[in-house]
């Protein structure tokens, strides 16, 4: 705590802070939770007071000597408040407070203006420029504190309602369970990758994915192993596929994948790892399985991003009717596709019944 010193005198440029400097309104409190206040005075004397008195008070403090210097630390982040001497050389208070609140976008960074002027006109200048409060030398310790608590308290208020309005933006878009994106984000999505497929004549290829017998992991081990299992195989998606690829939780049990600029052989291959990446880890002691549709975009029936949908749709429909754990792909050849081993089976989509041995499929996970 400052005491008033004489030597000081009554001059409000020697002793900014006033006769009241010490007085029993500034003793007792700490207000501050260590927030960093940037104080811009071109004179020493009040800039070291200043200091002292804030930092007594629960506050971090960083002192400059130009309004230049306090925007530069301004953009530099982590200040909570301002403090700005209205004449500086360089750069006054007012232009610093201005490019400051520019530069400070949608984020609310409170300026309190200080200056020995006690004339209306000054202070509704300030105001006009930006400024949120204003405070005329010579003040007491006790208004000082009072207002730096009142800024910073709609400062921590409009940092919660951004913080609030951020996450019900991310989950606008994305799944609350697995941070994967959602149906809604999906569907935007989905349609600018067609889009783009068909302005550049790129290939696109969609799985749908559904977790065999989850509602029976759900019986038996409860639904927390269940929402382990699907966050297993939204950390597995996220492992397996490239950063251009879009996942997504489709709903209940099923995931979607959007595989831009790939091919047949391409798109087997993600799936075949998938499914393999899958099942490589038990969860809770249950071991994962997984089914999978393909659909391709260009193919003979798939000339939409709608039909792309169906398409994939269909396949997952085909694989689990056939047992589960399998990839199926919609026309394309017809193949139905058995990532079990060197015999795996393929069939026509056509002819359930038929098959045999069917050949491995090679590729990379992309264009060919």
């Amino acid at each position: 705590m400052l005491a008033n010193d004489a030597s000081i005198g009554d001059d409000p440029l020697a002793n900014p802070l006033g006769s009241d400097l010490g007085s029993p309104r500034g003793q007792g409190r700490k207000p501050g939770r260590g927030e960093l206040i940037v104080v811009a005075d071109d004179d020493r004397v009040t800039r070291t007071m200043l200091e002292r008195v804030l930092t007594a008070n629960g506050y971090r403090v960083e002192t400059v000597a130009d309004g230049q210097a306090a925007v530069v630390r301004a953009a530099g982040g982590d200040v909570d408040l301002l403090l700005l001497d209205h004449v500086m050389p360089r750069m006054s208070g007012l232009e610093a407070c201005r490019l400051i609140k520019a530069g400070a976008g949608d984020n609310f960074l409170p300026v309190v203006l200080i200056t020995i002027k006690t004339d209306t006109a000054s202070r509704v200048e300030g105001l006009r420029i930006g400024a949120d409060d204003y405070v005329c030398k010579p003040f007491d310790e006790g208004e000082l504190l009072a207002r730096i608590e009142a800024m910073l308290r709609i400062k921590h208020l409009h940092d919660h309602v951004a913080r609030a309005r951020a996450k019900l933006e991310r989950l606008s878009v994305h799944d609350e369970l697995t941070g994967l994106y959602n149906y809604r984000y999906l569907n935007t999505r989905l349609a600018e990758e067609f889009k783009r497929a068909e302005r550049y004549e790129e290939p696109l290829a969609c799985l749908v994915l559904d977790v065999d017998q989850l509602a029976v992991v759900n019986e038996s081990a409860g639904h927390g192993v269940g929402d382990e299992a699907l966050r297993w195989v939204a950390s597995t998606l996220r492992r397996s596929l490239r950063e251009v690829d879009v996942v997504a939780r489709f709903g209940g049990d099923e995931f979607l994948v959007i595989l831009p600029n790939t091919h047949f052989a391409g798109s087997v291959t993600a799936a075949e790892r998938i499914w393999r990446d899958v099942g490589y880890r038990p969860v809770a002691g249950h071991k994962l399985t997984v089914s999978l549709g393909v659909a391709l975009f260009p193919s003979r029936d798939v000339r939409s991003k709608d039909a792309l949908l169906r398409g994939a749709d269909e396949a997952l429909r085909r694989a689990k009717l056939d047992g589960g754990n399998r990839v199926c792909v919609f026309q394309q050849q017809g193949y139905l596709y058995t990532p079990v081993g060197s015999d795996a089976g393929v069939t026509s989509t056509g002819d359930r019944g038929g098959g045999g041995a069917g050949p491995r499929f090679g590729g990379s996970h992309g264009s060919e």
